[in-house]
């Protein structure tokens, strides 16, 4: 049985089938129809909804509200949580603050995108910030207006989201908390067709019960199969409620995340750890899929395009597979066997990633190019981890999407420029040849082979640029911090 709230109404759910989504639930079940479908895909916002969550802190737990796309959130991801869409929002006497800003800023334009804007913006209402206009930016990132209204909803959102917050979901926050802390504190049990389980051991017994089962985290890549394919599935079983698979860590040697870890959950310690890598964690398809999505589902479902299998293998992270009974350590330079295919044996599943931490004499960067500068998909992506020594290239580490059937690293890479002064002519057009000839990609909608071939030489010209020790060039329109 899965149980949250939805507004101040506690649910019980115990019949829903495995590929329900939220969106269907919400308009379908709950005959609730402000949240609109738009692209099915998690890419337009328009179905934008609000989960609600107790978060720890030193004192004491606190509500979280985060931006989900309940287009492909499944009914799996809201045990203990507060579900609040568009008609929450009203208090039946008066338009929400953020419902106003947009009357007042004339920011719908068709109507159509406005209850997802509505909902970004009422997350970042709830942040306890004062934002800026790159954090507003940054809050609606999931968001596209078809009508290109985007000036009057930034107006109106900055003018909002810049007061205190003041509604009836911050008269009842005490009340809402206790009660989920309530519910979180529950274990959810199967419905039938989704099982939830909450520990290592219970997973293995699930898998070997349900074989043909599929695991399930954030959704955000599984539930295409379902809205885009029309694919049906008996029956899932959901990694997010084991605890273990939900930690971070970091030590003097390396930081570990936990396979089921959503992204924005994970980016804090990335980035104190790698703070090179903002472009790429930043521009990951957009803030309401990096609050679902998780490293462990992005690694696991092996996608040539994925941005986090580059970014781990320039950083030479090591997977921790388990059954249930052992791990075992697996380099990801070895994990990728073909096409959507992996070294994971029957029964496994990736528990965390282990990442070495980031060495004084090791120059790091990570480009995504795509057609959008956020929700969207890489054309071509390149991370680079070059260590130098004494102005000499002593080993090069690197990691590619969208230029084979699997993220690759190029090894030819460091086997021409080893030993070669990195300042040198000679290790900018060699480094060039050598990625331009490493790789046979394909032509499809995002780019042509003979593009993503150029963009990869050009972006080893870039880095070169860019971490020169004299007559620095600044390459970067944007700087992410």
């Amino acid at each position: 049985m899965i149980r949250f709230l939805i507004n101040n109404d506690v649910v019980e759910l115990s019949e829903a089938r495995a590929d329900l989504t939220l969106l269907q639930f919400i308009r379908e079940h709950r005959k609730k129809t402000g949240t609109k479908e738009g692209c099915a895909a998690g890419d337009c916002g328009a179905c934008t909804v609000v989960l609600v969550e107790p978060a720890p802190t030193n004192s004491g737990a606190i509500l979280n509200y985060r931006t989900v796309n309940s287009c492909i959130t499944l009914m799996s991801a809201v045990h203990g949580k507060q579900l609040l869409f568009v008609e929450h929002l009203n208090n039946s006497k008066s338009l929400h603050p953020v419902q106003q800003a947009l009357v007042d800023h004339h920011g719908s334009q068709c109507g159509f995108c406005t209850p997802g804007f509505i909902m970004s913006m009422f997350a970042l209402y709830h942040s306890n910030t004062t934002p800026n206009r790159d954090d507003v930016l940054h809050a609606l990132s999931g968001n596209l207006c078809r009508c290109t209204g985007y000036r009057p909803i930034i107006d109106a959102t900055l003018a909002v989201c810049g007061q205190t917050p003041d509604d009836q979901f911050t008269a009842r926050q005490e009340t809402t908390l206790a009660t989920l802390l309530s519910l979180s504190g529950e274990k959810p049990s199967g419905t039938g067709n989704i099982y939830t389980p909450s520990s290592r051991e219970e997973l293995k017994a699930l898998i070997k019960t349900n074989p043909a089962a599929q695991l399930v985290a954030g959704s955000t890549d599984l539930s295409l199969q379902f809205t885009q394919q029309l694919k049906n599935v008996q029956t899932l079983i959901s990694v997010t409620h084991i605890d273990a698979l939900k930690q971070c860590t970091k030590n003097e040697h390396s930081l570990t995340i936990g396979a089921a870890v959503p992204l924005n959950d994970a980016a804090p310690l990335l980035l104190s750890a790698f703070p090179q890598v903002a472009e790429l964690i930043t521009r990951f398809a957009s803030l309401p899929i990096r609050n679902q999505a998780t490293i462990g589902g992005n690694v696991a479902n092996a996608s040539p395009i994925g941005d986090m299998p580059p970014l781990l293998l320039a950083l030479n992270a090591i997977l921790h597979l388990d059954n249930g009974d052992s791990v075992r350590k697996v380099p990801i330079t070895t994990f990728f066997t073909g096409y959507r295919e992996t070294t994971l044996a029957k029964g496994e599943w990736i528990s965390a990633i282990e990442i070495p931490v980031k060495q004084p004499n090791q120059t790091l960067a990570a480009y995504k190019i795509s057609k959008r500068f956020e929700d969207d998909i890489s054309a071509v992506c390149a991370v680079f981890n070059v260590t130098v020594e004494n102005g000499k290239v002593e080993s090069i580490s690197s990691g590619f999407g969208g230029v084979a059937a699997v993220p690759s690293t190029c090894d030819a890479l460091e086997s021409a420029l080893k030993g070669k002064q990195f300042t040198s002519k000679e290790c900018l057009t060699l480094g060039k040849q050598v990625l331009f000839d490493a790789f046979s990609p394909i032509d499809d909608v995002r780019a042509t082979a003979q593009y993503r071939k150029t963009v990869l030489a050009n972006l080893w010209h870039r880095f070169w640029l860019e971490n020169q020790t004299v007559n620095q060039i600044e390459t970067r329109v944007v700087q992410h911090a």
